[in-house]
């Protein structure tokens, strides 16, 4: 931990000051969805009090600056997770063994060299995998922040990654995704089971017209508790043996990925990730409301329909390769908006990589703690969601909307 520590120091150092210099050149953009009426609306002077908040506006240079600030610390939190594990191995050896992987990927010493093996084939594929997952499962949860107007809206608090996990499932259980030729097929099982989640708790929002932070969580609620149920009796038909890895695998992990298995993720994720940046400043527009977005040429049909797609489609794939990874899309955006801004040109890309590094040191805890044993992920990520979530229900009742 102390080696963790004085390694991200200077980036800590380097955010802070990059901060502290405002730039006022561009139009003000409005502030992260956080107070809200009980029935989503936000009224006019709510709207003024948002353009209000925030006076340094977003110039290209100070893009530039968080995001290569937030590249450097995911690079710096990469390498020291690789020195986390059950052999020791230090980080000049493994500055060489993935410099050397790099440049020559089919070298000798890649192959028959036991270091090489342990971290080219064991520790980085796992490594990626988190970053990969926690990236965007934060990413999503800014964009379904904003799109629904409510802090606190995330793929696993209103369902969403429970109905990914229920049709990965279904997939599981019929052998879908057993063979290298049907693989794919399993995050499309997963997506399919998303989206229906999304289209249920879409149907919900027309009825209420918007949501509450109470109708969020109550849906959430009984969503997870349903497909919770299906999820449950599909195991228990299953056979002895797959029935222990849909267990374990329900509860998040991150064990036995392989490059392969990484490359088809990526394609998934890729397209997820197009996607929503490219409605980014729809997404800014959005959180003032609906009408003021329309107002502002902003086709709002189309943008949510496009921004529940790929929110679909990437908790689908991460789902359908770690299982269900609890509030990294709830907590990551929070701190994001606190510490950097509310632009989702600029949260979006930060925020993916604040929580590809949060799962990464949350991965690395949960093989390292209990060494040579390990426990799943999500165990972490729930432990540190669970009283942030908690601490946001019972000391931001105001800016929730719940008074």
């Amino acid at each position: 931990m102390d080696r963790l520590l004085s390694c991200m120091t200077p980036c800590v150092y380097f955010f802070r000051k990059t901060s502290m210099t405002p730039h006022l050149d561009l139009p003000t953009l409005p502030s992260p969805p956080s107070a809200l009426s009980l029935d989503g609306s936000v009224s006019s002077d709510e709207t003024a009090k948002r353009s209000s908040i925030f006076s340094r506006t977003l110039t290209r240079s100070r893009w530039w600056a968080w995001v290569g600030a937030a590249c450097v610390m995911a690079v710096v939190t990469f390498v020291v997770c690789l020195g986390f594990g059950t052999q020791a191995i230090p980080y000049s050896r493994i500055l060489a063994v993935v410099i050397g992987a790099v440049v020559s990927p089919f070298a000798e010493q890649n192959i028959g060299d036991p270091t090489s093996i342990i971290l080219l084939q064991v520790r980085m594929p796992r490594v990626v995998l988190a970053f990969f997952v926690g990236g965007s499962l934060a990413m999503v949860g800014v964009a379904l922040q904003a799109l629904l107007r409510n802090p606190l809206a995330d793929p696993f608090v209103i369902g969403i990654s429970s109905g990914a996990a229920l049709g990965a499932a279904i997939a599981l259980l019929f052998g879908v995704g057993i063979s290298m030729g049907s693989i794919s097929a399993l995050p499309i099982c997963a997506f399919a089971g998303a989206l229906l989640a999304l289209m249920i708790m879409y149907r919900i929002s027309l009825v209420q017209y918007g949501f509450s932070v109470y109708t969020l969580l109550l849906a959430g609620v009984v969503l997870n508790a349903i497909f919770s149920a299906f999820i449950m009796f599909l195991t228990s038909i299953a056979d002895p043996n797959r029935a222990f890895g849909m267990y374990a695998w329900l509860m998040g992990t991150l064990t036995g990925p392989d490059w392969p298995t990484m490359g088809m993720l990526l394609l998934y994720l890729t397209v997820g990730l197009i996607v929503l940046g490219t409605h980014a400043q729809s997404l800014n527009l959005l959180t003032l409301g609906e009408e003021t977005a329309r107002s502002l040429g902003v086709d709002v049909e189309r943008v949510k329909k496009s921004v529940f797609l790929a929110a679909a489609l990437l908790t689908g794939a991460v789902v359908s390769f770690s299982g269900i990874i609890g509030f990294v899309g709830l907590i990551i955006p929070h701190a994001i908006r606190l510490v950097v801004s509310a632009d989702h040109r600029l949260l979006l890309p930060v925020g993916g990589l604040a929580g590809g590094m949060f799962l990464m040191l949350a991965d690395t805890v949960a093989r390292t703690a209990l060494s040579p044993s390990e426990f799943p992920v999500g165990v972490i990520t729930a432990l540190v969601g669970g009283p942030i979530f908690l601490w946001l229900l019972t000391t931001r009742q105001t800016q929730l909307g719940m008074k």
